[in-house]
């Protein structure tokens, strides 16, 4: 059966997240490292708390990959041999580490790095968030663009989209959204305007760490938020990882693309189960959560 690995982004962070994956000596080392680089006690965020400083980008950006990556690789050593890898905004680190285009190791800083400049851009221009539930694209896009200062940032499902931008462009838009028949806006509790053109200079920074960067081809395809077709080139992952802090995360269309030749099986490699719900709507894919099924189970249903 054909399969598909994909890793949650930031969102799914929870306490408890790290008790859950499989031992690994390599994840052990890591989680070490990323103590180190990030100056924080991340073992303890992520079991004790308290929640506020768990969902800070900083401690949740390198905790998410430490976790997306140690369940997918426990995966790959069970003998999963996927068709495609992808990753929801942060979690694409841990597919381009799992699809070999960087080393673990190397993934960290980038997400450590990638993390700091996230917040300080946030601290410096403030604003937030909104999902938006049960309106279609069009009406979405059309109604975001009347507005200055908001964007849409995740296009996450037919029944889910996120729009990003000033407080004031959010406060605006969700009204008018709530006008044309959205069936809620609901606010959500992010440091900042993630996935918009508000971005800029945390991009800007990320992208003179990224030119210094290896980056080798892909042993398995993957599928980027910026441009969800499969590639294992490096230049190509590359360039479309340098534009994502500022584009939409497309994973409506990665899910799409997941399924257009046929049944797969697509595999959530992290903490919870937010992208196998997303995947509820889209024909020919079955979802399982590698921490809700159990790596056994999955192993039997790619079979």
């Amino acid at each position: 059966m054909r399969s598909a690995l994909v890793f949650p982004g930031q969102g799914s962070q929870r306490l408890g997240m790290l008790d859950t994956v499989p031992e690994n000596d390599t994840f052990e080392r890591l989680l070490d490292a990323a103590e180190a680089l990030s100056g924080r006690p991340l073992r303890t965020l992520a079991s004790d708390g308290p929640v506020e400083e768990l969902s800070d980008t900083r401690v949740a950006q390198p905790l998410l990959y430490l976790a997306d990556w140690g369940w997918g690789v426990a995966l790959l050593e069970s003998g999963l041999e996927p068709d495609f890898v992808a990753g929801h905004s942060l979690g694409e680190f841990a597919a381009l580490a799992l699809a070999g285009v960087f080393s673990p190791e190397a993934g960290l800083s980038l997400v450590i790095e990638r993390s700091k400049l996230m917040a300080a851009t946030a601290a410096a221009t403030p604003g937030t968030m909104a999902a938006v539930l049960g309106l279609d694209a069009k009406t979405l896009r059309e109604t975001v663009d009347s507005f200055d200062g908001v964007w849409l940032a995740n296009d996450n499902s037919s029944a889910q989209m996120v729009i990003s931008g000033t407080h004031e462009g959010i406060a605006a838009a969700s009204a008018a959204l709530a006008v044309a028949g959205a069936r809620r806006v609901v606010p959500l509790n992010v440091a900042g305007p993630f996935h918009s053109p508000l971005m800029e200079p945390a991009r800007a920074a990320f992208q003179e760490i990224l030119d210094g960067a290896e980056l080798r081809d892909g042993s398995i395809p993957v599928l980027q938020n910026t441009e969800p077709a499969p590639t294992t080139d490096a230049g190509t992952i590359r360039e479309r990882l340098s534009r994502q802090m500022t584009s939409p995360v497309r994973w409506t269309e990665t899910m799409t693309t997941i399924a257009a030749d046929g049944p797969i099986v697509m595999l959530e490699a992290g903490p919870g189960s937010v992208l196998r719900g997303l995947a509820r709507s889209v024909e020919g894919i079955t979802a399982l959560s590698a921490e809700d099924a159990g790596i056994e189970r999955i192993m039997e249903e790619v079979a």
